[in-house]
């Protein structure tokens, strides 16, 4: 269990063969999320990007092994947002600047940020478990 300011986040994976992982916290609901949820999370800590900028994190960071297509991370980051984990903001850029287009912005809120720090501390826990 983690304190990160009021927010408290338990990361407890399924493992009933479901694909989702949950993470709880006291006095609000669990939070499930899934593989493609995890890594745009994780692509967000600390960083503010926008949609193609978390694709080319992704991609770059594990060199090509795992890819996010436009077409789902869309509806991954709505989801996120939906669960209160992601925030978003519509770029400054000039609509000359970019051809038209704008930008969407994300960032991950307060419950975001502790729950990426709850799979850090998962995942080292279980690097480091021993058998007793």
């Amino acid at each position: 269990m983690h304190e990160m300011g009021t927010v408290n986040i338990n990361y407890h994976p399924d493992s009933g063969g479901n694909t989702a992982n949950e993470f709880y916290q006291e006095n609000i609901p669990k939070i499930k999320t899934n593989s493609n949820e995890e890594l745009v999370l994780l692509s967000l800590e600390n960083r503010e990007l926008y949609g193609l900028q978390i694709t080319q994190a992704i991609e770059e960071a594990s060199q090509g092994t795992r890819k996010i297509r436009i077409g789902s991370l869309y509806p991954t980051l709505h989801n996120l947002e939906k669960k209160g984990l992601v925030q978003s903001r519509w770029g400054d850029e000039k609509p000359e600047e970019r051809a038209g287009a704008r930008r969407r912005y994300y960032t991950l809120t307060s419950l975001g940020k502790a729950t990426v720090t709850a799979i850090h501390e998962f995942r080292n826990n279980l690097l480091n478990w021993q058998p007793t």
